[in-house]
């Protein structure tokens, strides 16, 4: 079990969204999410496991304030700093600032100067600091975006698939470093995934998404310690969640 108390958040993350149309090229209303509504506890990693283009990655706009046009409500964990802090898919970073300068940018001006070396280190990057974005390999960047994330101590943290186009074997070494940051700086998190390993890897709940419009099949609860989630225990984790939602593979 993970003692480390939450950084920042206070209270849970709240999500009740009735209904998120789009209107295509035609003018035909498009509904992505449909009666959406679930609840991650303070302090939990979630994921919202779901096919591609069920309306995950909607959500998450929602969520960050990326897209208002939607009926519901949602409310954020509450903290010391109140900040909400994203990875998405493409690490983001700006061409023309060292990875270290790109970190520091999100930080309010008075925590500008603010030890990070704690962090950088974590992550791998203590080498490639003084680098610039082209200098990197895609998973350097990835860590990168990562460490920017974590850098804030946000109340919610949300990621969109960020280990997506990865090789397997870089995709595994990124989620492992993840959760290590994460489990110092445990702070609530929901990320997107169509990946069901991966879901079963890093999180406490699973949130399980229909084909679009989104809404809740179940949540599935993760409830071995992530110390113990070896190969074969995995197996087992598969098994179980396969027999409750059959048809996610």
């Amino acid at each position: 079990m993970n003692d480390t108390p939450p950084v920042g958040a206070e209270g849970p993350l709240k999500v009740d969204i009735a209904e998120k149309a789009f209107r295509s090229v035609e003018g035909v209303p498009l509904v992505a999410i449909r009666d959406l509504s679930f609840e991650v506890p303070e302090g939990e990693f979630a994921c919202l496991l779901g096919p591609s283009g069920c309306g995950k990655t909607t959500t998450l706009r929602v969520l960050l304030g990326l897209d208002k046009e939607f009926s519901g409500t949602f409310q954020l964990p509450e903290g010391s700093n109140g900040r909400v802090a994203a990875v998405f898919q493409e690490p983001t970073l700006l061409p023309w600032r060292t990875v270290e300068q790109n970190v520091r940018l999100v930080l309010p001006a008075k925590e500008r100067d603010k030890d990070l070396d704690s962090l950088f280190r974590s992550l791998g990057l203590t080498a490639v600091r003084a680098l610039y974005p082209a200098e990197l390999s895609l998973g350097l960047a990835r860590r990168a975006a990562l460490a920017r994330a974590f850098a804030t101590e946000p109340a919610v943290l949300f990621l969109d698939e960020p280990f997506v186009s990865l090789d397997e074997r870089t995709a595994e070494r990124l989620r492992h470093l993840l959760l290590s940051v994460w489990s110092a700086r445990r702070t609530t998190a929901l990320m997107v995934t169509h990946n069901l390993r991966e879901a079963l890897m890093l999180s406490d709940r699973i949130i399980v998404l229909s084909p679009g419009p989104a809404r809740v099949l179940g949540t599935f609860l993760v409830r071995l310690p992530r110390e113990y989630r070896k190969p074969q225990t995995m197996e087992d984790l598969l098994r179980s969640f396969r027999e409750r939602f059959p048809e996610h593979r």
